[in-house]
Formats: structure tokens, sequence, C-alpha cells
């Protein structure tokens, strides 16, 4: 009777064991899962903004770069003899060819409307002089950008269009004479284009003006409303307009980071429940194991007693008995060992396989640390770098344990050399002409066109132009010349006379953030190659030559 309460005592104490063990495993499974997701959402959460950072970046400067070309074009109409001639003798000889201009430059630049207003704000020529709702003979008087130019000079105005219904922002520039001011240009801009590019994006991009209430935005039922506050759960990044007084957020949502995090966290619940597993299968099978060994030890004390009682006849049979039996035992041991190897490389294979996700996560945080960083910190830089080849490394080990063997592009088009080259040199006639800089460019067939987006080809002949305008700081002899070489690549080639390029420069020309220029960002020549490989093309520097100058090379595919 005793025997049997002790027994069930012992049992007893035994599953109370067991049921404390499997509630303390299991706190540490749930705890290991919710550092897991923390972790894994708060990395997840930093690359996300990081990468909006970027977007908001490159979003912004393209704004910048859009509004730069329509000031520079308001600006050089503002001097120019044939709008001031119409202004003071407005015949309809002068005003016809005004507007003819207007309407050239129009097309040239992707402005929605050029316009001249006489002193009392009364248009008397536009570039669409030649539609049923052309703006001449309308009274703009009334328009802040008119009266505003008259009194500073410049002005601007985020407004809808009077006649055309289509908000746009106007850019005005007054047309003055020995001082007196005789009339005002007026530039409108669009952004239809580059809000419908901006919706394609998986983010929400917005556009605030000076007053706080949206101007432009990838959702068009924002415009003219506040700001509105980001909803739960958001990542946002923001970015000032240069010169303009905007403010440019762009916001997505933060389910890509719980997603992360949650299978973070599944992947450690996962890996924790096969650990388990194989950690009560090796214990059973230990339990089996011992328990056989035993029946097997009372079995050889058995055969023992009885061999002893035997005659000697026997003791022949009784040796090969024992060697069958230490035979069994070494093939049983190694059956075990076998099945330990197996779920170990079971979980070994598992292991190496959930490796990837965080080491992913350190290269990629490596990879953005280095970029970040640049080349100002050689020390951390090496270290990242050694970071990311040890990183290699792992990814290399990590494959062979478990046996397996790798950023608002428009639409290209047909786009004419001399139109986009004569483009840029209006928009960098006015920097050119106060440093009295000699231009040499070849005459370009107007059917000469390369296969590329017109904005986009602009924008990397301006950068280079400025580029070079910029190294003739000072020089008593400023010269900037154009080549054209012609093949199946079309090169164009653009030159100074300047200092020329030091080696140092040369070799992280086209590293971002590197730069020379006090309040420069580096990133326009990065940009610039990247527009070029997007059209099948190349941009690279010439030769470095200490004192003869720096030249750049933008070779596109001739369009058939």
């Amino acid at each position: 009777m005793a025997v049997t309460t002790d027994s069930s005592d012992s049992a007893a104490a035994a599953t109370l064991r067991r049921v404390v063990v499997a509630a303390l495993i299991v706190l540490v499974l749930l705890a290991a899962m919710g550092a897991a997701f923390r972790i894994a959402h708060d990395n997840a959460a930093r690359t996300q903004a990081e990468r909006l950072g970027v977007s908001a970046q490159s979003r912004a400067q393209t704004l910048e770069s859009i509004l730069g070309k329509q000031r520079a074009v308001a600006t050089v109409l503002s001097d120019d003899a044939a709008v001031r001639q119409a202004l003071v003798d407005p015949s309809p000889e002068s005003v016809a060819r005004v507007s003819r201009k207007f309407e050239r430059l129009r097309e040239q630049t992707g402005s929605a409307v050029i316009y001249l207003l006489d002193r009392s704000g009364v248009a008397i020529a536009a570039s669409n002089w030649d539609n049923p709702d052309s703006f001449i003979g309308s009274d703009y008087s009334f328009r802040s950008y008119f009266s505003d130019a008259l009194l500073r000079g410049e002005a601007t105005q985020f407004a809808l269009g009077t006649v055309s219904k289509r908000p746009g922002l106007y850019l005005s520039h007054d047309v003055s004479q020995a001082g007196t001011a005789l009339g005002v240009i007026v530039v409108k801009v669009e952004f239809d284009a580059l809000e419908t590019a901006w919706a394609q994006a998986a983010e929400t991009t917005i556009v605030t003006g000076s007053d706080g209430q949206v101007i432009l935005s990838s959702q068009p039922g924002l415009r003219f409303a506040p700001l509105p506050l980001p909803g739960a759960g958001q990542v946002s990044a923001r970015r000032d307009i240069a010169g303009a007084g905007w403010v440019l957020w762009v916001r997505a949502p933060a389910a890509e980071a719980t997603r992360s995090a949650l299978l973070a966290a599944g992947t450690v619940g996962f890996l924790g429940l096969l650990v388990l597993g194989a950690g009560l299968w090796l214990a059973r099978a230990r339990t089996r194991t011992a328990r056989r060994i035993a029946t097997e030890r009372r079995y050889r004390a058995d055969l023992e007693r009885a061999v002893a009682e035997r005659t000697r006849d026997l003791t022949a049979e009784m040796r090969e008995r024992r060697a069958a039996e230490q035979r069994l035992a070494h093939l049983q041991g190694e059956l075990v060992q076998a099945n330990k190897l197996a779920t170990l490389g079971q979980i070994t294979a598992g292991v190496a396989h959930e490796v990837n996700t965080p080491l992913a996560t350190i290269r990629l945080l490596a990879e953005n640390g280095r970029s970040l960083l640049g080349q100002s910190q050689p020390e951390v830089h090496r270290n990242l770098g050694q970071i990311l080849r040890m990183s290699d490394r792992i990814a290399q080990i990590t494959t062979e344990l478990r046996g397996f063997a790798r950023k608002a592009t428009g639409e290209l088009a047909l786009v004419s050399i001399r139109d986009a080259l004569d483009a840029a040199l209006l928009l960098t006639a006015s920097r050119r002409r106060a440093q009295n800089i000699r231009l040499v460019q070849p005459e370009i067939p107007p059917d000469l066109r390369v296969m590329a987006e017109t904005v986009r080809l602009e924008q990397i002949l301006v950068n280079l132009i400025q580029n070079a305008t910029e190294a003739l700081e000072g020089r008593p002899d400023p010269e900037i010349r154009i080549t054209l070489q012609e093949g199946p690549m079309l090169r164009l080639s653009i030159s100074d006379n300047g200092p020329g390029l030091s080696p140092q420069i040369a070799a992280q020309l086209f590293t971002p953030f590197a730069t020379t220029k006090p309040g420069g960002l580096g990133l326009g020549l990065v940009i610039s190659q990247d527009i070029a490989r997007d059209f099948g093309g190349s941009l690279t520097a010439g030769p470095v030559v200490a004192g003869a100058g720096a030249t750049f090379h933008l070779d596109l595919p001739r369009a058939p």
C-alpha cells in the first residue's frame, strides 16, 4: 500500500515538473518573439524612413530644377530686346514676332504658357496667341504677380488660371528700360506630369506653400486644403524647396515594417518550436535508449548466470553470443549518433536559412552607412568595408551549409540634340554674359535626334555647362567649347579652359555628396550620370591634365 502511494507521489511530482518546465519554455519563447518583433520593427521603420528621405530629396531636386529653369526663362526674356521693343512700340508686327517667339520657347522649356503684360496689366503678346482662349487682350492687373513684379522686380503666385481653370505657378519679372518699368513678363508652370509621376509611386507626395496649404500632391483631392495630419503608423520625410518657400512631404504606411516584424517574430517562434520539438525528440530517444540498455543489461546478467550453470561445452557459444551482443551495442550506439547528426543537420540548415534575414539587414545598414559617410572618416569607412566583407563571407558559409548555389523615369522619345542644347544655353546665358565667357559650339543638324527625355536631357546639359561656368570664375580669357562626334553613339563634349580637376577630385567625381563647392550637395554629376544610363548612354570625364581645363563626354544612342 505504501509503495503505491510513493509511486503516485513520484508521478505527480514528475508531472508538475514537466508543467513548470513547459510554462517556462513558453514564456521564454514569447519573450524572444516580442524582442524579435520590436527589433525588426525598429530596423525596418528606420530603413523605410531613410529610403523615404532619399526619395524626398530626389523629388525636391526635380521640383527645384523645374522652378530654376522656368525662373531663368522669365529672367532671360525680361532682358530680351524684342520684348522691350513690343512694349515700347506695340505694333502688330512686333507683337506677333514676340508671340511666335514665346510659342517656340514654351515648347522648348515645357512651360504651360508665356505672356507679356503692358504697364496697365493687359496682355499684348502670348504663346497661345493663335488659340481660341488666347490671353491677348485680357486684363491681369488684379493679379498679385503683376503688381508685385512692378514693385520688386519679380514675383511668384500659385493660383487657378482665370481662363484655363487649371492650377499652376506664375513666375513674373518686370521689363524695364532706363530704370522705368515698361511691363511684366509672366511664365506659367503646370505640374500635371510631375503629379502623375508621383501618383504612380506607392508613397504619397505633398507640397505645401508658405501658408501651409497643399498646392501639389500625388492625390489631387488634397490640393488647396490644409496639410493633413499623418495617419497612425505612417512614416514621413520632408524637404524644403530652395528659393520657393515650399515644403515637400513624402509619406508611406508603416505596414512594411509591421510585416517584417511579424515575419521576424514568426521565424523566432518557428525556430523555438523546432528546437523544442528536437529537444523532446532527443529526450524521448534518450529515455528509450536508457530503457533498452537497462533491459539488455538485465538480460546479460541473467544470461551470464545461466551460462555459469551450464556445462563447459557451452562456453564457446557464450563467447560468441557475448561478441554478438557487443557488436549489437556498438551498432545501436552508431544508430543513435546518426540520428543525432541528422537532427543537427536539419537544425543547422534552418539556422543557416534564417541567418540570411538579419545578415541582409546588417549588410544594408553597413552599405547605407558607408554611402552616407563617404570618405570623410577613413577609419570608419574601412570598418564598414570590413563589415561588408565579413557579411559576404557569412553569406557564403550559410549558402554552403544550405546547399544552394542577387531610384521616376518617364517614357523615352525622339529628342533633338540642337533644341535641348539651345534650351540649356538659354538657361545659363545670364551667368555666361556676366563672366564674359566665350562660347564655341558646332553647327548641329536640326534632324539629329537621340532617344531621351527632354527635361532630363536638358538637366544634364545645364549641369555640365553650369559646372564649366563656375570653373571659369576669375579667369582672364574664359572659354567653353562644345563639340559633337557623330556615329551610332553621339558624343557631346563640353570643355572649359579653367584650372582643371585635381587627381583627388577626379577619383571621387561621381561619388554622392563629394563636392568642393561651398554649400554644394555633391549630387549633380551623380544624378546626371544616372539619367544618362537610363537613356542607354553614359557620362564620363576626360583625362586629367593639370592646368588644361576639364572635359566631360555625354554619350547617347543615336535615334534611327
